[in-house]
């Protein structure tokens, strides 16, 4: 888009300056242009920032944009900030896992399918704010409906839900069920030798 000089700072100065990611319809409001001109903006912009020597990038994250760093670039921005990366435990990994694929879903729901309580995990992820509180179930005792934020997007450098890897439930479910029934007939036949 020739001559849109002043667009495109302003739609970089948005970009940045946004705590939440901006929609094209919410930039295209305050720009006074219509959605297909900011498709071409953006595009453009990303054009710009897509060489070897530019350290920054934008992020698409739920239909929304934002200006973001480069994933190359993580060295860099943990010296400046001295904190050495934190990952996440296996538990709270887990967790997490489960929120991603079943949500919204209850603390209970998430201890069932762990087999064991998720308290410190479920309190870590929610600290961290890669889950939130959705809401409340309907039914017995009102619990807590939990998912995922956009920082857990963020963080995982994800458009959106959909571009979670697919994962084929049933099938693990009949895997375990098959590998427990196994379980269960050696331990069968071990006490009949008994």
């Amino acid at each position: 888009m020739l001559f849109r000089e002043k667009e495109t700072a302003g739609l970089e100065a948005l970009l940045l300056v946004a705590n939440q990611p901006l929609t094209k319809e919410r930039l295209g409001e305050i720009l006074q242009l219509n959605t297909e001109e900011i498709s071409e903006l953006l595009f453009e912009l990303k054009q710009r920032y897509s060489a070897p020597d530019c350290g920054i990038t934008i992020v698409e994250i739920n239909e929304g944009y934002k200006l973001g760093t480069k994933p190359e670039m993580s060295p860099y921005i943990e010296t400046l900030y001295h904190q050495p990366s934190q990952g996440l435990s296996s538990a709270a990994l887990e967790v997490l896992a489960i929120i991603a694929y079943k949500q919204p879903v209850t603390k209970g729901e998430v201890d069932f399918i762990r087999g064991v309580q998720s308290d410190r995990a479920l309190s870590t992820l929610v600290e961290k704010e890669l889950v939130k509180e959705l809401g409340r179930k309907e039914g017995p005792g009102r619990p807590i409906l939990y998912g995922t934020t956009e920082q857990f997007l963020v963080h995982f450098g994800l458009k959106s839900l959909e571009e979670l890897p697919k994962i084929d439930f049933e099938s693990m479910q009949e895997a375990a069920l098959t590998e427990l029934g196994e379980e269960l007939g050696e331990e069968k036949i071990e006490e009949s030798q008994d």
